[in-house]
């Protein structure tokens, strides 16, 4: 589809959901990287959402306020790579890929971890499923963000058939064994398995382009999604952290809160052979090079937890990093400013 066909559509559908009181609670989060008044801040978040392409809660978590109009214009932001997706991706990304039982199928080498689908499964296939593992993870078959996401501890679960019912009519019939991960992440936080993001573009040259990756980190509950309430830090290309952590609410974490492990310098063990197996992975995906891959570090390596066909956008606030310019370059430099950039 026509690049700028897609931005007008994007930015119609957004005035349409424009929810006004979002928009003022993330206006008083930018105020924090400025003095200006609350009615000017607002203004240019609008500005900045036609003139840059440009999501409200980019404008806010990447203090786009602070920055100037050069500055500003090398930001991705979450309306381009949703047209990357829509541009770059087959359509049949979504059913490739929103499939999560498909999904664990396809890549059965890679995922390291059991798992069964509570919808299809005999009581005995369950029971026996149960009894191997002390802790499993229960999720929607096509869940995204997070949502719906429950750990159980299979001792607790006295009547089988009665559980199983419960997690269909709760639409979490995808079961998985709860992977140990390594014991350096474990060391930052142990209540929920710390994954790298991966924001990958395979070109038509089949070269794979590592276009950001991130580490992120649980803070208060079972999974590690920056929608609920986890953290994340750009890595280098070496898997070290290069910031501090940051949270959706723009919180800024030297240590982590529970452990008080320092976060910057953090280097997530078997990075090579995370890269490795992405670059294998991708070939699986033709009509899907766009993707932003879920790993998790286990003590003997990477296990894959899930593909994105639509992932989010990773960059480190300058009032963190120091650094007023964002990954815009990246994403051009793999993909090509023709399709990035909508202007062009």
């Amino acid at each position: 589809m026509d690049q700028k066909l897609l931005r007008v559509r994007y930015l119609i559908d957004r005035a349409r959901r424009l929810n006004p009181t979002q928009l003022i609670e993330l206006a008083r989060q930018s105020k924090r990287v400025s003095r200006a008044p609350l009615p000017v801040i607002i203004g240019d978040m609008l500005w900045c959402s036609v003139r840059y392409e440009m999501g409200f809660r980019d404008y806010a978590v990447w203090d786009i306020r602070m920055l100037n109009a050069r500055e500003r214009a090398t930001w991705m932001t979450h309306p381009k790579a949703f047209r990357l997706n829509k541009t770059l991706n087959g359509p049949d990304s979504r059913v490739i890929l929103g499939d999560k039982v498909r999904f664990l199928t396809d890549f059965a080498d890679m995922v390291g971890r059991e798992w069964i689908d509570a919808a299809t499964a005999t009581a005995s296939e369950l029971r026996a499923f149960l009894a191997r593992h002390p802790r499993i993870i229960a999720k929607p078959a096509a869940g995204e963000g997070g949502a719906g996401i429950a750990i159980f501890d299979t001792a607790d679960i006295s009547d089988v058939a009665a559980w199983q019912t419960e997690r269909i009519a709760a639409d979490q019939t995808l079961l998985e064994q709860v992977l140990s991960q390594h014991d350096d992440l474990n060391a930052i936080y142990p209540d929920s398995v710390n994954t790298v993001r991966m924001i990958t573009y395979r070109d038509p040259a089949d070269q794979l382009h590592v276009i950001a990756s991130v580490l992120r980190i649980g803070n208060g509950a079972v999974i590690d999604n920056f929608a609920s309430g986890g953290m994340f830090t750009m890595l280098d290309d070496d898997g070290v952290a290069l910031y501090p952590g940051v949270d959706k609410q723009s919180n800024i974490f030297a240590e982590h809160p529970v452990t008080g492990t320092t976060i910057k310098g953090t280097k997530v063990p078997f990075y090579a052979e995370v890269v490795t197996m992405i670059a294998e992975a991708s070939k699986r995906l033709p009509s899907v090079p766009y993707v932003g891959w879920d790993i998790a570090i286990t003590p003997e390596g990477p296990a894959l937890i899930e593909a994105n066909h639509n992932s989010s956008v990773f960059q480190v606030k300058p009032s963190v990093s120091g650094i007023r310019t964002g990954l815009l370059y990246r994403y051009r430099d793999a993909i090509g400013a023709e399709i990035v950039d909508s202007r062009r």
